[in-house]
């Protein structure tokens, strides 16, 4: 282990320490000294979890690292919005709707816009495997549409709701659906989510200097443990955000984009830097399997609670955020089905990704 990586292993125990530390001070003592402090550890901890994702990933190979990662950080996310809609006294908080709605634009607007132009400035041209992305975009639309759209158009209950019975099913189709795309990502059609040029990827493995399995097993125990770190900041964190949201007089909806843009940080970091590699594959890889794991875990998680507590969820988006989201379906097929991407396509759903942050301040 280099200087240069004890850093990574030092910072998720410190952010962590320090997290642990805040949860148990009363809310009045949490100064904004204390606050202030939560910002540069929250950062170190989410570049410490890309780090040591990236080793397990080195170790596992693709595509089993980019779902790890993906996985890990999804769960966390739940367990953040669910304490969220625990807490609420109303139980009728849109915050798994806004949290959801908001991962989907940064993820397939902000990430991958951002991977398509740097990745294009850098080579002029990078290319994938079109049939992976177009089935997780087949798997993400599916399940949008069902989950945040179809809700406003059912007559059994009023409003942007779903009847519990819906509720169930929408939960039901949802994991039973991801259960299937997994299969497939892993096992069936494996070589469909691989590097489209072999040759590179064996070039670039010829060339890697091998990890050390010590260093490795280190990595896989630090990694859940920055991204409980990660987590726990960004709930510190949130709260005195959602305060200063509400006394600017700005849409709550904007709570939802502040969690999804914390809890992303480190496949958004991941997914950049190997965009920047040249390799736009495990870029894809880590960008939509991070938006299906967030829309396919965290809805059916949210409506058993939901259906156990008799608390009503709102998942039905409003009309402007559902034409956001179609004219982001539309073109992110259009971008990934051919397979070969440049700059321009990263400049559009960096567009629309603006747009969606115009939408939600001033809606």
């Amino acid at each position: 282990m280099t200087r240069n990586q004890i850093w990574t292993f030092l910072a998720p125990v410190v952010a962590l320490g320090f997290a642990l530390f805040i949860e148990h001070l009363e809310h009045d003592a949490v100064s904004g000294v204390l606050l202030m402090l939560a910002a540069p550890l929250l950062l170190l901890a989410v570049f410490s979890a890309v780090h040591h994702a990236e080793l397990v990933s080195h170790k596992i190979g693709q595509p089993f690292g980019s779902i790890l990662l993906a996985l890990a950080v999804t769960v966390i996310e739940v367990s953040l919005i669910v304490s969220v809609l625990i807490a609420d006294p109303s139980g009728d908080s849109p915050v798994a709707r806004d949290t959801v709605f908001a991962a989907i634009m940064i993820v397939l607007n902000g990430i991958v816009g951002l991977c398509l132009l740097v990745g294009g400035i850098r080579y002029h041209e990078q290319g994938f495997q079109g049939r992976g992305a177009t089935a997780a975009l087949g798997v993400l639309g599916t399940l949008a549409v069902l989950g945040l759209v179809l809700p406003n158009f059912t007559v059994e209950r009023p409003g942007p709701v779903y009847a519990p019975a819906q509720l169930v099913f929408v939960a039901i189709v949802s994991l039973s659906l991801y259960a299937l795309f997994l299969f497939v990502q892993m096992f069936k059609h494996k070589d469909d989510f691989l590097d489209a040029s072999s040759a590179s990827s064996q070039e670039h493995a010829g060339h890697a200097e091998p990890v050390p399995a010590r260093t490795v097993a280190l990595s896989a125990i630090m990694l859940p443990v920055a991204l409980v770190a990660v987590v726990m900041l960004a709930e510190t964190l949130a709260a005195p955000v959602d305060a200063k949201i509400e006394a600017a007089g700005l849409p709550d909806a904007l709570l939802g984009v502040v969690i999804a843009l914390m809890v992303l940080l480190p496949e958004g970091v991941a997914s950049i830097r190997a965009a920047m590699q040249n390799h736009i594959q495990t870029s894809l890889n880590l960008a939509l399997g991070s938006a299906l794991a967030s829309l396919c875990l965290t809805i059916p998680t949210v409506a058993v609670i939901s259906v156990m507590q008799g608390k009503t969820l709102i998942l039905g988006l409003a009309a402007e955020h559902m034409v956001l989201l179609l004219l982001t379906l539309f073109m992110s097929t259009l971008s990934l089905a051919t397979g070969r991407t440049t700059m321009m396509q990263g400049g559009i759903h960096l567009v629309i990704f603006a747009a969606f942050i115009a939408i939600s301040i001033l809606p």
